[in-house]
This record gives C-alpha cells, structure tokens and sequence, in this order.
C-alpha cells in the first residue's frame, strides 16, 4: 500500500505541475486559445499518457509492490482473475501481467477519451447557452478538470471497493451501459435541454447572489459589502455537475477493461485533461462528425455486453487487446464514415 500510495502521489504530483504551468505561466493572461495552442497541449497531454503505458509496460508491478510470487498471485486475484499464464517462471509471470495491465490502461484511455468527445458537445452548448466569452473558455475547462480529478477519484476507488465487495455489480454496470448506449442511439436531433433550465443552476440562483455581467475571469466580487456570484462560476459548476453525469457512463465502461482501480482513475484523468485541450480542437467541427453518437452508442453498448458476459468472456481467452482493436476501429469508423458522408445540408452551406 505505501507504493501504491507514493506512487499515485508522485504521477498526481507531476500532472498538477503541469495543469499549473498551462494555467500560471502559459495562460496568465485570459486569452482565445489557438488551433496551434490547442494543438501543442493535446500533444503533450497525449505523449504524458503514453509515457504513463510504457511505465505500466516496464516498471507496472511496482504499482502494488509486488516482488513475490505470493503477491503476484494476491493482485491477480483481486484486479485480473481472468488472466492466464502461458510462462511458468516468476519472471515471466510478471512480464505477461505488466503487459495485460498496459493494454487495459490503453483500452480504458481510448475508451474514456472517445467517450469525452460526446462531453465536447454537452460543455459547448453550457459555454454557449450562458455566452461565455471564448478566451474565459480556458480558465472555466481548467477548473473544471480539477475538480473532475477529485470526483473521478472518489467515484473510482468507491467503485472498485463495492466491485470487490459485491461482484454482481458488474452486471448492474453492464446493464446500465447497454441501456445508455441504446438511449442515445434513438435519441433524436433537438432534445438539448437550455442549461438555464438545470436544476442545480436554479437551485443556486435562489440561494446565491448571481450577478447578470461577467467581471472579466472572476468568479466573485464584493457590492455593497456583499458577496456577488458571476455567471463563470454557475458555468464552471454545471460543468463539474455534467461530468459527475458522464462518469456513470464512462467510469463503468473503463471497469469493464481493468478491475484495477489505479488502471482505471489513471485511464480517466489523462484522458479527462487531454479533453481540455481536445474541446479546442473540436469545438468548431463537432458538428460535422455525424455519426460520432452512434459509434459512442455501439461502444457503450459493446463494453457493457463486456461486463455482462465477462465470466465468460474469462474462460474463452478473451483478451484486453481485442477490446483496443474494437474502440480503435469503431471510433476511426466513425470519423471516416462522417468524412465520406456528411450530411446534406452541411456541404450545401459549405459551397
């Protein structure tokens, strides 16, 4: 436990320092971030994330300390029961168990950063719906991710305790899935809902003093020796409450590839903070990925089929990688068959 602990410690250490430099030193000034900006962060973001597979890789038994056959055995338990051995020494053990722990990592992080795309959408209508200038965009997505870190923890280890406790919830998990993914595959154009309409935003609005202007980046000021309350701080908490209703989806579909709760939050916050820098690259050609929605539908529905079948996906050698190929294929299925045929009425406004 006390590797666990400092190493949790020092990768979250690590990409705090990082989220500081963008907001402190690069972004000091409230500025409309760039293509080229956005461009660079999803970069680093991304070369983090895949700095983090290859320690997984080479040095993942560390991450629970396991040095003993024993203890080995103890983790494979608990986080991978369906993980057969073909090598026979200690060595060897341990090499195939890095190698499946790095494939879930992968699989967790494409499957959270496909998802995320779908929560491109929903954060640009409230950025929209509430006329947030474009260069408050970057501080309301920074805090945003901050306090998605704190929640996505709290939602993933509570997760993995009640998994170990209680493992007919996998099946609830893989039920809900199925269900979410069939509900936004009939889901019809035109069911955004105004995030004026929230419930959490009118339940601030009658407690809190909310101010009708922005005052530049703040999201409070004083008046009259009172304390006012502007309309960034009412985006960035419908942010934060959009998230808590993305992670029922996506933090159940990271379980369906690890049991590892580690695998799993490290999966969700790279690609969570990737998706800050991703929402710049998107932003204006959300719209033209028409069959983004379905290809998030079969996916959720594939990894809650995942979840439903896993003991038997167990016995047959179902393997992490197989799950990769299938995130990899569905989401670049979805974006070239979105290129060859966009929608009609988007390529007459084109010409």
């Amino acid at each position: 436990m006390p590797t666990e602990i400092l190493l949790m410690g020092g990768f979250l250490f690590m990409i705090i320092i990082v989220l500081m430099v963008d907001l402190l030193v690069v972004g000091r000034n409230s500025h409309i971030v760039s293509t080229k900006e956005a461009l660079i962060w999803s970069s680093i973001w991304f070369a983090l994330s895949m700095g983090f597979y290859a320690f997984l890789k080479f040095y993942g038994h560390m991450l629970h300390g396991i040095e003993t056959p024993a203890e080995l055995s103890e983790v494979i338990s608990k986080y991978a029961p369906g993980l057969k051995f073909s090598s026979s020494d200690f060595e060897g053990m341990v090499s195939e168990y890095r190698e499946n722990m790095s494939m879930s990592y992968l699989a967790g992080y494409f499957i959270e950063q496909t998802l995320s795309i779908d929560n491109v959408f929903v954060i640009l209508l409230v950025l929209q719906g509430f006329s947030v200038p474009q260069k408050n965009y970057k501080t309301v997505l920074f805090w945003g991710v901050l306090g998605a870190i704190i929640l996505r923890f709290i939602f993933i280890f509570a997760g993995a305790a009640l998994i170990h406790k209680f493992s007919w919830i996998l099946y609830v998990f893989g039920g809900f899935l199925v269900f979410q993914g069939i509900k936004i595959l009939v889901k019809k154009d035109g069911d955004e809902k105004d995030p004026h309409d929230s419930p959490i935003v009118k339940f601030l609005s009658r407690y809190l003093n909310i101010s009708k202007e922005y005052h530049g980046d703040k999201f409070a000021y004083n008046y009259n020796k009172k304390v006012y309350f502007t309309p960034l701080m009412l985006v960035v908490v419908l942010v934060e409450f959009t998230d808590v209703i993305f992670a029922l989806d996506s933090i159940p579909a990271v379980f369906s590839v690890s049991l590892d709760p580690f695998v799993v939050f490290f999966s969700n916050i790279f690609a969570i903070i990737g998706l800050r820098s991703l929402f710049f690259l998107l932003a204006n050609m959300v719209d033209k990925f028409r069959f983004l929605n379905i290809g998030v539908s079969i996916l959720l529905i594939f990894v809650g089929v995942k979840l439903l079948a896993h003991n038997w996906l167990d016995e047959i050698g179902f393997k992490s990688s197989y799950s990769l190929y299938f995130i990899a294929a569905t989401l670049v299925l979805s974006v070239v068959l979105s290129a060859l045929f966009p929608e009609k009425d988007k390529v007459g406004k084109s010409h």
